[in-house]
């Protein structure tokens, strides 16, 4: 069983930058894929980032490429999402979701993740 805890969220104005991080329960968090989510209001949920158990492979929408980094600490069983160049279309909450680790597979897919966090809401407003 996997505990996830999403903070860092709050509000921030177009082009500012916010740090979303995921914290989780037990001692086998290296064995999770870790991956990162999104919901705007009256929208589907959306894929934003994912990153395998070792850190080594990440995967990213095209909205979000060249702006987002996500990122691990295994020792501190802790997911990190750095959001910069934020713009007012990134406003959603944000959710971060694991799947068990499986070799070569990072996927998009909200379906293939078993456990989720509450959420965080992010508004990007000036």
């Amino acid at each position: 069983q996997v505990q996830l805890v999403e903070s860092g969220g709050g509000l921030v104005q177009p082009g500012g930058s916010l740090r979303l991080s995921c914290a989780t329960s037990g001692r086998t968090f290296s064995s999770y894929t870790v991956g990162w989510f999104r919901q705007a209001p009256g929208k589907e949920r959306e894929f934003v980032a994912t990153i395998s158990w070792s850190g080594r492979s990440t995967y990213y929408s095209d909205s979000v490429k060249g702006r987002f980094t996500i990122s691990r600490d295994n020792a501190k069983n802790t997911g990190y999402l750095q959001m910069n160049s934020l713009k007012p279309e990134d406003t959603a909450v944000y959710y971060c979701a694991a799947e068990i680790a499986r070799v070569g597979v990072l996927s998009p897919m909200g379906g293939e993740y078993g456990w989720w966090g509450q959420g965080t809401q992010v508004t990007v407003s000036s």
